[in-house]
């Protein structure tokens, strides 16, 4: 299957969904690593790293979203109506996430009085007041809001693989970066 311009993405969409891609994957490692760790400089280090990569990728999120609201994307390959709003409603609460998993982090980092410096350089002001009962109820919904976020990666990262090796249709060629 020959692929137009008009049927792949953007190389602006294109570049920003591998590298939001590559960001979540490690922040969400990273995440996952850090809480088991005893207290120390190394937690530390990783805590920061993680709070600047949730701020870089909250700030991309601003960025893809704008591209995406200014610039059509291709239009759906043709499936199943049931798999297209499937696509859609994973897509857009993938969307939600980007925004929803960085802003109760930043809260949470606010509310438990560690102030984010955003690569140790940019102070950002507090999302929300200190306040540890406030802290304490936030800091669940990071985790829950990042693992339902994780789902939602491997469901659209299955549906990939679902179009590349089954429906062979061409869609992963879409949002492969570099010619077509």
């Amino acid at each position: 299957m020959s692929l137009t311009a008009t049927s792949r993405y953007t190389g602006v969409a294109i570049a920003l969904h591998w590298l939001l891609a590559l960001m979540l994957i490690a922040s969400f490692s990273v995440g996952l690593y850090m809480a088991e760790l005893p207290f120390s400089p190394q937690r530390l280090k990783l805590y920061n790293w993680h709070k600047w990569a949730g701020v870089t990728i909250l700030t991309l999120s601003f960025v893809r979203l704008f591209w995406r609201l200014t610039h059509r994307p291709p239009a759906d390959l043709p499936m199943p109506a049931w798999q297209a709003r499937a696509a859609h409603v994973t897509h857009g609460l993938l969307y939600a996430l980007f925004f929803a998993v960085p802003l109760v982090g930043w809260a949470y980092s606010s509310a438990a009085g560690f102030p984010i410096v955003w690569f140790g350089v940019l102070p950002l002001p507090d999302f929300v007041p200190v306040d540890k009962a406030l802290a304490e109820a936030i800091k669940p919904w990071h985790e829950y809001l990042a693992w339902a976020m994780a789902s939602l990666v491997l469901l659209h990262i299955g549906g990939a693989l679902k179009h590349q090796f089954i429906n062979r249709d061409g869609l992963l060629r879409r949002m492969k970066p570099g010619a077509a």
